[in-house]
């Protein structure tokens, strides 16, 4: 079956910026307080659990988390970028994989993050990621989700003085919401911030919501 073009311009894109993107958002956790607050609240929920970071980009969400106690392993589709997290992180697998066609047993998560990753899924698309999520967690497992806020879509054509084709679709917290109940999730908790001053990321409003797989 072919690849979805929204997909391959997706694993296209930040295949030729990993190096620059690794450069200047690699250490964007470390700089944001509100973040780590909510990636560790969602380390202590989930325990010592396997976790998928899902869109894990250079790996720096998967290391901390490894940090804070949980098994975790990362997919993202750019192999550059895959390239990077093994190298900055060796003690962490990871893969090259598609959030939306999760390998993975039915089950078998006690918890997943998807990380300012489906920014990049089509709104059709979005369901059937997050019924992917539902699918692989154990019940009573638990789904982060980072994302900017707003009701439109960021085109990039070029980055890092490379020519890509980018989408950034900014979400409304209900909307994420209202998706995750119809899914078969419960909300725990959901943050809305603003940018931090010291971010290097778009300076638009932030959004998380942690849920738990009903059962």
């Amino acid at each position: 079956m072919d690849e979805p073009a929204d997909r391959a311009a997706t694993r296209a894109g930040y295949d030729a910026i990993a190096e620059p993107y690794a450069e200047v958002f690699g250490a964007e956790l470390a700089r944001t307080v509100m973040d780590r607050a909510v990636v560790g609240a969602f380390a202590e929920m989930v325990g010592d659990a396997d976790v998928l970071d899902a869109g894990c980009g250079p790996g720096e969400v998967a290391a901390h988390l490894h940090r804070l106690g949980p098994r975790v392993r990362g997919i993202d589709l750019s192999p550059a970028m895959v390239a990077l997290a093994r190298r900055a992180h060796p003690g962490i697998p990871f893969e090259v994989g598609d959030m939306a066609a999760l390998d993975v047993a039915d089950g078998a998560l006690g918890g997943v993050v998807a990380w300012y990753s489906i920014i990049h899924i089509p709104p059709p698309e979005l369901p059937t990621v997050v019924r992917g999520f539902h699918r692989v967690l154990r019940p009573g497992g638990h789904l982060l989700l980072g994302f900017q806020i707003g009701d439109d879509v960021s085109h990039h054509d070029e980055a890092f003085g490379h020519r890509v084709s980018l989408d950034f679709r900014r979400l409304q917290p209900d909307d994420v919401v209202a998706l995750l109940e119809s899914t078969g999730f419960e909300v725990v908790a959901r943050v809305v911030r603003p940018p931090e001053p010291d971010s290097a990321a778009s300076r638009t409003p932030r959004g998380a919501v942690i849920a738990r797989r009903r059962g």
